[in-house]
């Protein structure tokens, strides 16, 4: 593949905006888990091999376990998942997959999970690595 723009270079403004939006992330009450999680699960179904890379071995760090790793893709059928898990991963699915829209019973179920403050930290970082895997697509990073 042709190098293609480098975005910090060459519109450094929006890429402070976006890091500013990553900065205030590592700030949020979101278990290391979970955040991981939604970067990997948002990562897959966008196809962002980058991004894949980077969340899986940042979730080994984290003490995620291969097997939970592996069957993140499946994890409706997988029993390696709480209830508050499956509700993250499950809203991470419709917010990537946005123009089915977010379902009333997906987004009420995490609500009653979380509380409104925890979330909003969900659905900022699901909009957050959406961000970054569009990023790195759209400019060819590479995950290797």
């Amino acid at each position: 593949m042709k190098p293609r723009i480098v975005i910090p270079t060459v519109a450094p403004e929006a890429y402070q905006a976006l890091m500013n939006l990553e900065k205030y992330i590592s700030t949020t009450s979101l278990t290391p888990i979970h955040k991981e999680l939604i970067k990997i699960r948002a990562s897959q179904i966008n196809g962002c091999a980058y991004c894949i890379n980077m969340h899986t071995a940042d979730a080994r760090k984290h003490g995620i376990s291969e097997q939970r790793i592996y069957l993140l893709s499946a994890w409706r059928e997988a029993d390696l998942y709480t209830e508050e898990e499956k509700a993250i991963l499950a809203l991470t699915e419709e917010i990537t997959m946005i123009s089915n829209h977010v379902s009333e019973e997906v987004y009420q179920n995490a609500a009653r999970l979380f509380d409104e403050k925890y979330l909003a930290e969900i659905i900022l970082l699901i909009i957050t690595i959406n961000s970054w895997n569009r990023l790195a697509i759209a400019t060819g990073m590479r995950a290797v």
